[in-house]
């Protein structure tokens, strides 16, 4: 028998760590149909039920001011799923019980999971949860969901709900005189035309059009006549609540919800010891880490301790992968026979996505930290640090995190950044956020970042990242007040930020977030950027040479054969010599070669030689792209015989690399154009027009800022 089970909650609650407790290997991520929100699911067996289990996005309210309020709410109302968990921050009863009641509102049937109960425990504070789900008339549970504290009752209440059929009315609260008059009236005219199919309960219906929910009022369009009635009753509800309360009717409606939620929790339901102290340890520890001077300056050193340690831990297994792949590549080479298939195997193979894969230490490690970062609850303490700043820039506070997302601490992605956006309720502080996101130093770029910092700057790994990663952060900055001066002009929206309680992150969930973004790396590595490696080996193979150049190289090897040579090591090094000229030639003869070549004249200003233009021109397919390209472009075209098989030191022994050309490259991986997953993510957030203008944008201005390095490093 398979069910359908919801989970809810606000953001930070919990939801999604029940979520992966309950279904554990068993579920899947992908995107809701037509939009990019994120769809969890999984599966859990209770018994004889086989439960399909999905975790709705973190919402405040069932009001669809955004797309995620908008996705659960749809869930409830069109899936009609046979129970609703809803998580709750116990620490924060009365704020979690207003989403509770309007999923009672709504008619779902409801359980509810107090989750958090040791902070509750630790403050001082007692829930009498009994008597909480009698004046509820739900199922009310403790949770601890980062350790599975109360998780088998939790399965007891879900297996009952679903086998009984449970089945709730819709919650009815009094709105006072004027508002219940209006929904008594609202609601006989719903009924009566069976508005809108009768698929959402009349009075509740009602409550949207008082709360001028935008998704109701565009469906109710299809009934003009219904409609235009339901607008006049709110708009004579709305003056009289102006002229005699100085109210509009969503804020009387929030007023009353509370209310209610105040008048449940009342009678002794929560209670606070007398020894509580006056700030509990998140207060005491927030007033160092928020300080307004000290928490900047902390800040920035825990990032950059992240950097060191990452450096210092990866340093061994970095070498090991990389020896390995150089290895592999010369077992591989001496094994077969020398000709095209060789090649592709060790050249664009193995010298491409070994080239990517050899970072994966170093991508495990950061992403471990930044899984401490985000499961302690510092993440959201940066946000909101972040918020006074981004103001000054014509951002909003709910940019911070699509920011911190995209790469703000290296190992994010510009894809779940852009679609974190959809928390803005500004659609110009939305266009300016997604557009300004690619700037950051997301996992895409952090290989090529790695490798050049250990040609380039090998006792300075970490400091290179911390400086690459603020110089993001400022063009980002720059760049979206240069818009929201110009083309995107429009005024601030205010910012509300929850900080939730610090909580010591459990092994097994940080292991468990270290890995799945570790395993997308990977899967992007054995994918994407193999399939691509292998379209540019063939760009940087084909077409071959002529034959009379052939035949030129033939020559000559043929008379430096018959010379007498008076030391063998010199003949060698002539016969070395011959055939790197004729790989360099090889390689520029080739289709990517040609390409390359042709873009050079420009390229030059910025220090980049046609091999570099060849990775570039990858990178716009997926930045890991640029390491496999260069490794590809670099084997196929080897500058020096006798030199290690490691990249790193193949480009610093290269005539055209330097330092200057180091910070150039690096200026531009970091700013050029997004990756093409990026790209369409932004023109479904936004549409065409702004993908296609982002992709100009952010290469011009990258291109500028880089000539601008080399030209100024090398006069």
């Amino acid at each position: 028998m398979s069910t359908t089970l919801a989970l809810m909650g606000n953001p930070n609650s919990g939801k999604t760590t029940l979520f992966n407790s309950l279904t554990g290997s068993r579920q899947h991520v992908g995107n809701y149909p037509g939009i990019t929100v994120e769809k969890r699911e999984g599966r859990l067996q209770i018994n004889d039920l086989d439960v399909h289990v999905i975790d709705l996005p973190g919402t405040y309210s069932l009001t669809a001011y955004t797309q995620d309020e908008l996705v659960a709410r749809n869930v409830l109302v069109n899936d009609q799923p046979d129970a609703v968990l809803a998580v709750l921050d116990a620490s924060n009863l009365e704020r979690s019980l207003y989403l509770v009641v309007q999923i009672m509102e709504l008619g779902s049937p409801a359980l509810v999971a107090l989750n958090m109960m040791d902070e509750v425990r630790r403050k001082g504070m007692t829930i009498d949860t009994n008597r909480l789900s009698k004046v509820l008339g739900l199922p009310v549970m403790d949770l601890v969901a980062r350790t599975g504290e109360g998780k088998e009752r939790i399965l007891e209440e879900i297996y009952s709900a679903i086998k009984n059929k449970v089945e709730r009315k819709p919650l009815r609260i009094s709105y006072g005189h004027d508002l219940d008059e209006a929904l008594d009236t609202m609601q006989t005219i719903i009924d009566e035309a069976s508005f809108l199919d009768g698929r959402y309960p009349a009075r509740w219906l009602g409550l949207k059009y008082l709360e001028n929910d935008e998704e109701i009022l565009t469906l109710g369009q299809a009934n003009p006549e219904v409609h235009a009635r339901l607008r006049e009753i709110v708009r004579q509800v709305a003056e009289h609540c102006r002229q005699t309360l100085n109210m509009e009717p969503e804020s009387l409606i929030a007023d009353y919800r509370y209310g209610f939620i105040t008048s449940l929790l009342k009678d002794g339901i929560v209670t606070r010891s007398s020894q509580q102290a006056r700030y509990d340890l998140t207060d005491k520890i927030d007033l160092v880490l928020t300080n307004r001077l000290a928490g900047p300056i902390l800040m920035f050193v825990i990032v950059y301790l992240m950097f060191v340690l990452t450096f210092v831990l990866g340093d061994i297994p970095l070498g090991l992968v990389e020896d390995f792949f150089g290895w592999l590549g010369e077992t591989v080479e001496a094994v077969l026979p020398e000709g095209l298939f060789s090649s592709l195997l060790v050249s664009g193979i193995i010298d491409g996505v070994g080239g990517v894969l050899s970072f994966t230490p170093l991508i495990l490690i950061m992403f471990f930290f930044l899984s401490i970062l985000e499961d302690s609850g510092y993440m959201a303490r940066m946000a909101y640090m972040l918020d006074r700043v981004f103001r000054i820039f014509g951002l909003h506070g709910c940019s911070v995190m699509p920011f911190i997302m995209s790469g703000g601490i290296p190992g994010g992605c510009a894809v779940p950044g852009i679609m974190a956006t959809r928390t803005l309720r500004s659609p110009k502080e939305k266009i300016a956020t997604v557009l300004t996101a690619p700037f950051l130093n997301c996992g895409a770029k952090v290989p090529v970042f790695l490798l050049l910092s250990a040609a380039f700057f090998p006792d300075s790994g970490a400091s290179v990242m911390f400086w690459v990663t603020l110089a993001g952060w400022v063009v980002a900055m720059l760049s979206a007040w240069l818009l929201r001066s110009t083309i995107i002009r429009g005024e601030a929206t205010p910012f509300v930020m929850e900080l939730p309680p610090y909580r010591l992150p459990t092994l097994r969930g940080l292991l468990l977030h270290t890995w799945e973004r570790a395993w997308q790396y990977i899967k992007k590595a054995g994918t994407v950027i193999l399939a691509v490696s292998v379209l540019l080996w063939a760009a940087m193979t084909f077409p071959e040479l002529p034959e009379e150049r052939e035949n030129h190289y033939a020559s000559q090897e043929a008379v430096i054969e018959a010379q007498a040579w008076d030391n063998e090591d010199d003949k060698d090094l002539a016969l070395s010599n011959l055939e790197n000229d004729k790989s360099q030639e090889t390689l520029q003869y080739s289709l990517a070669g040609k390409v390359g070549t042709a873009l050079e004249p420009v390229s030059r200003l910025a220090g980049f030689d046609w091999r570099t233009n060849i990775a570039l021109i990858g990178g716009f397919a997926a930045k890991e792209v640029v390491v496999s390209s260069l490794g590809t472009a670099y084997s196929l075209g080897e500058v020096d015989p006798d030199e290690s098989g490691k990249l790193s030191e193949r480009l610093r022994n290269d005539p055209h690399w330097n330092i200057w050309v180091a910070l150039s490259f690096m200026a531009f991986v970091l700013l050029y154009a997004p990756c093409f997953v990026a790209v369409v993510m932004i023109a479904k957030e936004l549409n065409w027009k702004w993908a296609t203008f982002s992709v100009i944008f952010n290469t011009v201005l990258a291109f500028g800022i880089s000539t601008a390095i080399y030209q100024i490093g090398t006069l």
